[in-house]
């Protein structure tokens, strides 16, 4: 982690999780092409713990001796509205923003002669900074977010103009960053663009989804910027009949991030995933103390260890729901926490996910319960993204395992008596 007392919350699910995948993109820097640039991709359940996990890699290459720059996409961009001149702009505007925290300031002027011509186009005028390229940049970006008619009238500018806008990048701002940098007695610069695995998955005019376009399509683009690039992409690529090209453009596959199972593909009760998540629990609400310890606090936080062991397995290991339904819990009154209270929170939480699935839907869960591994129906992204449907990984690979929420209902239970 970034920060020490961050590492005091931090847990380690690798061992259920089929292994260290950030150490792997971590390694792919230091070790294998710590003189060239690499672009690598990293995705996973939203929620499931992937910003931990940058957090921990900026960490660990900044203790060798990288300069990281790390940034939440969706600040600077619309979700609903991306393309990659706008996902080049954030870059640029991040990018030169985190090397003004170590006293390197640029001043790219093609991009700010760029700029300004652009600005004396818009039909809303902005001023483009004469104190800071970042600052000017910055106000651009937020003003464009806000307004999809300032979106639009920017693409027109800059889309005709990228190749020429992504050798501007690379050579005013990440080849002067790199050289002074290493004047600094750096190895070199890291960018890690999180948060763009939440692109919605909206379809264009041309039929393709936003994420096939922006990876797959344009992708060689984004692989085209002269420095350590780490993007997040959204999780439906993975499914995707498009994955072998995504793979091909950037030269290397997806590093996915699973969920921790706690129950294996069997439906057997997964001890070591639960106790996991259960540490993580408590290690929250007892940080200073030693596991032991925290142990033996467990009747100030639950009235059993049995509640906590339910929120866990109830979770399926999503660790934002999992915070989620404890804070529900919080929401009804002070620790302990009693199962009856558990339970009444279960219960919303069933009745809201009920309410959003069609008849469709649960054909298509009681499907990829059934196939458990099937790979590449691209028809389970939707249950994916709206966590209706887990993705685990074991020894085996891959597998699909429903919400435990939802396999409490009546509706399932019907169908497994039915089979």
């Amino acid at each position: 982690m970034a920060q020490r007392e961050d590492r005091r919350y931090y847990i380690d699910f690798s061992s259920v999780r089929g292994g260290d995948t950030v150490s792997e993109i971590g390694r792919t820097i230091i070790r294998l092409s710590p003189t060239e640039p690499t672009t690598q991709l990293f995705t996973g359940h939203i929620g499931c713990g992937k910003s931990t996990e940058l957090f921990r890699l900026k960490g660990g290459l900044e203790q060798q001796n990288y300069h990281v720059v790390y940034f939440e996409s969706d600040r600077d961009l619309e979700m609903a509205d991306v393309d990659i001149s706008d996902i080049l702009l954030m870059i640029a505007h991040q990018v030169t923003e985190g090397l003004e925290s170590v006293g390197i300031r640029l001043r790219p002027t093609y991009l700010e002669k760029m700029f300004r011509g652009l600005m004396g186009s818009l039909r809303s005028p902005v001023e483009v900074s004469d104190v800071s390229f970042s600052v000017g940049i910055a106000s651009i970006t937020a003003k464009a977010k806000e307004s999809p008619e300032m979106r639009s009238q920017l693409r027109q500018y800059l889309e005709p103009r990228t190749k020429s806008i992504i050798d501007a990048i690379n050579e005013e701002i990440l080849d002067v960053a790199d050289k002074q940098l290493q004047a600094q007695g750096k190895r070199g610069l890291v960018v890690i663009a999180d948060n763009l695995d939440r692109i919605d998955p909206i379809r264009r005019a041309d039929g393709r989804s936003q994420s096939d376009y922006l990876f797959v399509d344009r992708g060689e683009q984004l692989k085209r910027l002269n420095c350590h690039m780490i993007y997040t992409i959204p999780l439906a690529l993975i499914f995707s009949d498009e994955l072998p090209r995504l793979s091909n453009r950037f030269g290397t596959a997806p590093k996915l991030l699973s969920m921790v199972p706690v129950n294996t593909r069997a439906g057997e009760p997964f001890a070591r995933g639960r106790q996991l998540l259960q540490r993580m629990v408590m290690v929250r609400a007892f940080p200073m103390l030693s596991e032991s310890e925290r142990w033996q606090q467990i009747d100030q936080v639950f009235d059993s260890a049995n509640t906590l062991n339910r929120l866990v397995t109830i979770s399926g290991g999503h660790m934002r729901n999992l915070m989620r339904l404890l804070y529900g819990c919080l929401q009804k009154g002070d620790p302990p926490i009693t199962l009856a209270v558990l339970e009444s929170v279960i219960r919303d939480e069933r009745d809201a996910l009920m309410s959003l699935i069609d008849a469709q839907e649960w054909a298509l869960l009681f499907e990829a319960i059934s196939q458990g591994d099937e790979q590449g129906n691209e028809n389970y992204n939707p249950l994916l993204r709206s966590l209706f449907l887990y993705e685990y990984r074991d020894d085996e690979g891959r597998w699909f395992g429903l919400n435990p929420v939802l396999a409490e209902t009546k509706r399932y239970r019907d169908w497994q008596a039915s089979r």
